[in-house]
């Protein structure tokens, strides 16, 4: 039994020691590897670059479209000539174009599409920062969980030591007298209980650990060391109106942003496609010239340099074209663009409840935990003083042993608690802080 407790507090105090001597993470460390790395954020990066590409897609339309081509001819075989009779013949022609063509007008279609395109520019760039910030909330759960069986580790540890101390106590008192064996085999029982806790608690730790860097794409087999510096801060928050929280976030948060920019798109597409129903109207030309010459002539023909220019034509023409009848495919795409800005209405409606919900609900909880922290304090050094008279007045003869592992018992539950309302008052802050324009990886 002391072999196995001695092992638990060794292993106990180099887990907490290399600790300390590696180079530690902080939240916002981990975070922003979290976000360098993560396959979801490069993603929606490469889907914004596409959108770009498709803004200046949209740009390129008001421009002519503009196209050369050259064709090489030979002839063989007998043809009819001008006197109406076939001779055999080998001729060799060489063509040029130059085609340009220019939208006049489109219903409003290209402009409302150039809109459009600048408005899904700004949504690749706002669903970018969406997910960043998906991935750095997932990662401050994640770090928070960790720092709490660390802590947790360092607490079970602290209490198999005072229980070992207790316990060898007990066992020199009992070859005095002092002691009854029921005594000291219900000390052995508490060891044995906290040498498990520490390690379950270990345990539980490794699993947080491995959970966070799964989050981060960090290498499994690499040391990773979060900073409980974190826990060190001011539990007492500051008075501040819900609503102005709201007001802000429904114009400058990201996904707010997201649900707005949709709701702008599907309004463009509905421009678009009210747009078919106009008349088209286009500007072309065309620039053309050849070379020719009959291969079996003995005659030589004109040279290449004169033909090119002499035989060189040129045209300019327009379109006008009004859309009559295409099988109700207008008549569907304005109703199915109309259906698609109403439910970007409503999604749009949806989203800034739920956002004024979540900051009603952290805000609330933020306080409440607050309070539960100034409370949790007064229990934690009221169950320290039991704990410190309890184990006076057994070592005095005066309770059992029972006694002692209930008030032991208390003292870590409380501190557990404290602990735990410390680190979800962090998150609860952090994410009020988000809502007010604060961004979770801070510079």
């Amino acid at each position: 039994m002391k072999k196995i407790i001695v092992t638990s507090i060794l292993l106990a105090g180099n887990f907490l020691g290399l600790s300390a001597q590696e180079e530690v993470w902080t939240l916002k460390d981990c975070m922003q590897y979290a976000v360098e790395n993560s396959p979801k954020v490069k993603q929606k990066r490469y889907q914004a670059d596409s959108y770009e590409a498709d803004q200046l897609n949209a740009l390129g339309a008001f421009l002519p479209y503009i196209e050369a081509g050259t064709s090489a001819n030979f002839y063989f075989g007998r043809s009819l000539t001008e006197d109406n009779t076939y001779q055999d013949l080998s001729n060799f022609q060489n063509n040029y174009n130059l085609n340009a063509s220019l939208p006049l007008f489109r219903g409003g279609q290209l402009i409302h599409q150039w809109k459009q395109a600048k408005v899904y520019k700004k949504l690749g760039k706002n669903d970018e920062q969406v997910v960043r910030d998906e991935v750095s909330m997932s990662i401050l759960q994640a770090f928070a969980d960790v720092i709490y069986y660390k802590e947790m580790v360092e607490l079970a540890s602290e209490k198999l030591e005072e229980s070992t101390r207790t316990l060898i106590q007990s066992q020199r008192m009992e070859e005095l007298g002092l002691k009854s064996k029921a005594d000291v085999a219900q000390i052995e029982a508490q060891v044995a209980g906290d040498d498990y806790l520490l390690t379950h608690q270990q345990n539980m730790y490794n699993s947080s650990l491995l959970i966070l860097k799964d989050l981060m794409n960090y290498p499994y087999d690499a040391p990773l060391f979060p900073d409980t510096a974190y826990l060190h801060t001011s539990y007492l928050p500051e008075p501040e109106s819900i609503q102005d929280i709201f007001e802000y976030a429904q114009i400058a948060n990201p996904v707010a942003l997201s649900a707005d920019y949709n709701l702008q798109a599907a309004k463009y597409q509905l421009k678009i496609a009210k747009g078919a129903w106009a008349p088209t109207i286009s500007m072309s030309a065309n620039v053309s010239t050849l070379y020719f010459t009959e291969l079996s002539s003995s005659e030589s023909a004109a040279p290449f340099k004169d033909q090119f220019k002499n035989k060189m034509g040129e045209y300019v023409g327009f379109s006008f074209s009004i859309p009559v009848f295409s099988r109700f495919t207008r008549v569907t795409g304005v109703r199915k663009a109309r259906n698609s800005m109403r439910i970007a209405a409503e999604q749009q409606t949806e989203t800034l409840r739920q956002i004024q919900t979540a900051i009603e609900q952290n805000v609330q909880d933020r306080n409440g935990y607050a309070k539960e922290i100034v409370q949790m304090e007064k229990q934690v050094h009221a169950n320290e003083i039991a704990y410190r008279l309890t184990l006076r007045k057994y070592e005095e003869g005066l309770i059992s042993s029972l006694d002692l592992q209930t008030s032991s018992y208390n003292l870590l539950q409380s501190r557990s608690n404290l602990l735990q309302r410390k680190l979800m008052y962090l998150i609860k802050d952090k994410i009020v802080d988000y809502y007010k324009g604060v961004p979770l990886i801070e510079e």
